[in-house]
């Protein structure tokens, strides 16, 4: 290795002294400075000598000089009347957080209380600290608090909050708006903001909260932030990402227009607080604008809107506590990302006994009943949390659990429209399964339906589109699927429901069950429509079309449909919620392997 210029070469002691030899090259400046250094390290006299034996400079230690010189074994104690607790300078920092975190101006907070609506900061009391600012355990940290500090303008943060938190006893990433900063507007350091946390989240695999009080983006500032490559349009690649990977659960707690509006609806679950929220495409001025129609925000996306119309929102709140509430109970269905189990818990009994099971489904197979009174007596007490109740009525969409164990189920309603599957119902369901089958959910699915609705209106409405995205889910699902034959299974309805052909773990009936490409008034009509409109006596043919009722039925029947060993088994109603318990407890881990593709292409 070759040897720096100056260094030296040789080092030899002498009693008290030190002779060191060094390149002859040195002069005598440098050789001096490196003797006086020597004996100050080593409280030695030091010679320097050239490797030619030439003296380059010599320095004697003084012991005077080193009476007050510190040893390794001895260290100064500080002075005990030094203050070391914070400084000015520490001071300064607090005061300036301090001020950040009051927020923007102080009319805009003003307005808050006449809203319902809380300061942004209050919130995260509320969803993080038990709604004590002084308990801070949940609110683990934030990023860029200080963001547009040297601003002209007062925008603390940018107006959004982003960090890490705890909730319901697992790690979250969020974000939230501060309405009081320009509206809850967005502008380049608060999308920067936005992007660091969603692009964290992909790599903690810990799911994200949206709580979200946003005007859009400032139109007045776009620049920087609106159309690049890692501007705001990358929130929603991002979403995309982060799709499937971990839960993104989004909370509306004002208008939230334009681009902002996507969020709400990438997210997995939205959840919309009455009185104060609404999402649209565009504001009703814009609106006004580019159509002529006078229409007030919470007509043109209100709660109502989204939870009946759009299906956007999957849940509406009463306040900000009940959406707190809300989401705490369901995220204790998921797990924490796509490579995780859903979290079980104690097992409770059903509500209802479950004897009452066969009581609650009517003998006559038109006449409807609720399908949650069945659910009740089947699932563990408490637990049926449904969701996009309001939209899609003819399906029930929610979670719920058997034994403690987390499950997805999709039921027909009776109670509406028969049961019919309707496009939006249809719709529904297919992102649901979608959902539960992306976080390892269990499905169940309780199947009594006449099939999927027919006529102009649904065509118009898309029931061939919509019908195949249900079918394609529940085919595509990998998680263990358990099929009920409660009553009707017409049509295609069997396949929609995960019927047999649809790779169940299994497919069982109660004693009501049928399974028929359609219901015997319709069959009979079809085949025999003739034979019967030849029977003048209007007894006899009543007597007729009464035997082929009954003969069809015969052939439809869930016995029958087991004997041919179309179903697994045949069940008695009061046994359901346990085999079920066995069943999924049973095929929890199971693998499924689906093609070597891309992906489909149906969704």
């Amino acid at each position: 290795m070759p040897r720096r210029h100056g260094c030296a070469e040789t080092t030899e002691r002498r009693g008290d002294s030190m002779k060191v030899s060094v390149a002859a090259e040195m002069d005598e400046e440098t050789a001096q400075a490196l003797a006086a250094a020597l004996v100050e390290r080593f409280e030695d006299d030091v010679t320097v000598v050239s490797n030619e034996g030439e003296e380059l400079a010599q320095a004697s230690y003084d012991e005077s000089d080193g009476e007050d010189r510190p040893t390794p074994d001895s260290v100064s104690e500080p002075d005990a009347d030094l203050d070391l607790g914070p400084t000015d300078r520490e001071e300064q920092l607090w005061a300036e957080i301090e001020s950040i975190h009051s927020g923007g101006k102080e009319k805009y907070k003003q307005q808050l209380p006449e809203q319902g609506k809380l300061f942004v900061r209050d919130r995260l009391d509320l969803w993080f600290n038990n709604g004590d600012a002084g308990d801070t355990d949940g609110f683990l940290f934030e990023d860029g608090t200080f963001a547009e500090f040297d601003a002209d303008d007062v925008l603390p943060a940018d107006g959004l909050i982003t960090g890490g938190a705890e909730f319901e006893s697992r790690n979250v990433h969020f974000m939230a708006n501060d309405y009081t900063v320009k509206r809850g507007s967005m502008a380049a350091k608060g999308v920067e903001k936005f992007l660091r946390m969603q692009q964290r989240a992909l790599k903690t695999a810990q799911p994200v909260l949206y709580l979200m009080d946003s005007s859009g983006g400032r139109i007045d500032q776009q620049t920087g932030f609106f159309a690049n490559r890692e501007g705001i349009g990358k929130y929603y690649y991002n979403h995309s990402m982060l799709s499937g990977r971990v839960p993104q659960i989004c909370v509306l707690y004002g208008p939230c227009i334009a681009g902002a509006a996507y969020t709400p609806v990438f997210a997995d679950f939205t959840v919309m607080v009455r009185g104060m929220s609404s999402m649209a495409i565009a504001s009703p001025r814009m609106v006004e604008m580019v159509t002529g129609e006078k229409i007030s925000l919470d007509e043109l996306g209100g709660p109502d809107v989204h939870a009946k119309y759009s299906g956007s929102a999957d849940l509406v709140a009463d306040d900000e506590e009940h959406a707190r509430e809300l989401v705490a109970e369901l995220i204790g269905y998921l797990p924490n990302n796509s490579d995780e189990k859903p979290p079980n818990t104690e097992p409770k009994p059903p509500r209802h006994p479950t004897n009452e099971i066969d009581g609650i489904i009517p003998q006559e197979p038109n006449r409807g009943y609720d399908m949650v009174d069945l659910i009740d007596r089947v699932v563990d007490a408490d637990s049926w949390f449904e969701l996009q109740p309001e939209y899609g009525k003819e399906i029930l969409t929610g979670f719920a659990r058997i034994d403690g164990r987390s499950i997805g189920v999709i039921a027909n309603q009776p109670a509406h429209r028969a049961g019919a599957i309707f496009p939006d119902a249809a719709e529904k369901a297919a992102g649901f399964i979608w959902t539960c089958d992306a976080y390892n959910v269990p499905l169940l699915y309780l199947t009594d339906t006449p099939g999927f609705m027919a006529g102009s209106q649904v065509e118009k409405d898309g029931i061939l589109e919509q019908g195949k995205k249900m079918i394609y889910a529940t085919s595509s699902a990998t998680v263990p699927k358990q099929c009920v034959v409660v009553r009707k299974a017409y049509g295609a309805g069997i396949y929609a429901m995960s019927g047999p052909a649809y790779d169940p773990e299994s497919t069982i009936a109660l004693p009501s069950g049928e399974i028929a490409i359609m219901g015997p008034e319709a069959a009979i009509n079809a085949v025999y429509a003739r034979k019967l409109a030849a029977i003048e006596d209007d007894e006899e043919r009543a007597r007729m079309e009464a035997e082929l009722r009954e003969e069809y039925r015969e052939d439809i029947d869930a016995r029958r449909m087991a004997s041919e060993v179309v179903i697994d088994e045949v069940v008695p109603p009061s046994s359901l919620r346990d085999e079920l318990a066995n069943r999924f407890a049973f095929y929890e881990g199971i693998e499924k392997d689906l093609p070597n593709k891309k992906h489909g292409t149906v969704l």
